[in-house]
């Protein structure tokens, strides 16, 4: 019988999701799978992307863990692709690769002065405060009034954490820099701008409602917002999710803070819509100073023109959360326009040629982009694995398969890699920091401390 080889790049859920689906398709070969992973700790997008605050979220990593703790997937963290293994040294040691890498950078936003002092990315922010290990400690939280730019979920989340008290974010797992930051802040006002109106938010419910059960943190709409068009109307009317998205917004109208009036919280947290950014603005020291935008307004047809009236918000610092954005990979086609890895239903192609790349292939968002929630990489994945299988005739046949070649490899070069034993001696050791303050975990942050945690011995 056959036997798949196969390297996996990248352990967050669409990696971890692909080698679940494989082990249990039906096919005609057996099957042994490595997972590579550039940071120690395997999870990706759930322990690296997603607020603490989110537990329900975060629920994802159980079914993750049950499907590592099987057994039969090795990890190998603390493995740069391109740098400690390359795409020769997979083609030597296996039969095929999927890039499940995600998508980590920012979209670019081009307007004037958005790479001013006090301009960020949501992505940054993001890592930051899930205690990447590959980013600063601290993070400037300086400015009184701060603007968020974009209508996703990851948008609210940056909202979330600038206006949301430090203490209310014990009980997570949030690291102790990032709470001695956020308990610093000086953030009063965070304004949140989108370029269409309320019925065409990119955010879910839950997303949404969770920002009017901030504590001490006011929610302020525009009434002028909620003109609605027959196109508006239309889409409350037939789509669920729209309609309590409204019925939410519709509630806060009512409160005593709505439009700036009454609020009596010391943190204000406004919404924006039908508002395109069109400059940032400097002041002297080439700091953030203010946000200009055109008002929009619906076009009856579910999408916005601009009206010619332009605003100014004065603020210190600003976040755009419109978008992330791939990386490329040594080795590997990249569209550059997109962001993604060119492909064919999973299937990689040369960039060039349009021709199938034989024994790459991709899933998750280096495969499609940044859209849909985490349970998505599943259907995703399972269309990869689809074609991985039936492409057995055209996969890589390499000259030393054996398992034993990839520590020998690492080894040799160097890498102090972190496997499977050694993510389990980690994830107790922050459970067990955060015990004593009856928190579910404190997170290591440093890379060389969660390496020697996980191995028991510095990393290189």
């Amino acid at each position: 019988m056959t036997k798949l080889r196969l390297a996996i790049v990248g352990a967050g859920p669409a990696g971890i999701y692909a080698a679940d689906i494989l082990l249990k398709a039906e096919r005609k070969f057996d099957v042994s799978i490595d997972l590579f992973e550039q940071l120690p700790a395997p999870y990706g997008l759930v322990r690296y992307g997603v607020a603490p605050d989110h537990p329900r979220i975060k629920g994802i990593i159980t079914a993750l863990r049950e499907v590592l703790d099987r057994g039969d997937i090795r990890l190998f963290g603390n493995v740069r692709f391109g740098e400690d293994i390359t795409l020769d040294d997979l083609k030597h040691h296996y039969n095929a690769v999927i890039f499940a890498t995600g998508a980590i950078r920012d979209t670019d936003l081009d307007i004037p002065g958005i790479d001013a002092v006090g301009s960020y990315g949501a992505a940054d922010f993001v890592s930051w405060f899930d205690g990447h290990p590959d980013v600063p400690r601290e993070w400037p939280l300086d400015a009184a009034s701060v603007a968020v730019i974009g209508n996703g979920n990851v948008a609210l989340d940056v909202s979330r954490m600038l206006a949301k008290h430090a203490e209310d974010l014990l009980p997570t797992e949030i690291p102790d820099n990032v709470h001695q930051g956020l308990a610093a802040s000086n953030v009063t006002d965070v304004h949140v701008f989108g370029r269409r109106g309320p019925a065409n938010v990119k955010f879910t419910p839950l997303e949404l409602r969770e920002l009017g059960e901030l504590r001490d943190v006011d929610m302020v709409v525009y009434d002028e917002d909620f003109d609605y068009d027959d196109a508006a109307r239309a889409a409350i009317a037939s789509n669920k999710q729209v309609m309590v998205i409204d019925r939410v917004l519709q509630s806060w109208r009512t409160r005593d803070s709505v439009n700036n009036n009454g609020g009596t919280a010391s943190r204000r947290l406004h919404l924006h819509f039908y508002a395109k950014p069109l400059e940032v603005k400097t002041d002297a020291d080439g700091r953030v100073s203010a946000l200009v935008y055109e008002r929009t307004r619906p076009d009856g047809e579910g999408g916005v023109v601009g009206t010619g009236e332009l605003r100014e918000v004065p603020i210190q610092a600003l976040y755009r959360a419109v978008g992330y954005f791939g990386s490329p990979l040594d080795g590997v086609p990249f569209d550059d326009r997109h962001g993604v890895i060119p492909n064919r239903e999973g299937q990689v192609l040369s960039k060039d040629s349009n021709q199938r790349v034989n024994g790459v292939y991709a899933t998750g968002w280096i495969k499609r982009g940044p859209v849909g929630l985490i349970g998505h990489t599943k259907s995703d994945a399972m269309e990869t694995v689809r074609h991985l299988i039936n492409d057995q005739g055209t996969w890589w046949q390499p000259a030393d398969p054996s398992e034993a070649a990839i520590p020998a490899l690492l080894a040799e070069r160097g890498v102090a890699w972190t496997d499977l034993d050694g993510w389990h001696r980690l994830d107790e050791h922050e459970m067990a920091l955060g015990a004593p303050h009856e928190r579910a975990r404190i997170k290591v942050v440093p890379r060389d401390e969660m390496v020697t945690i996980s191995r028991g011995t510095p990393a290189r």
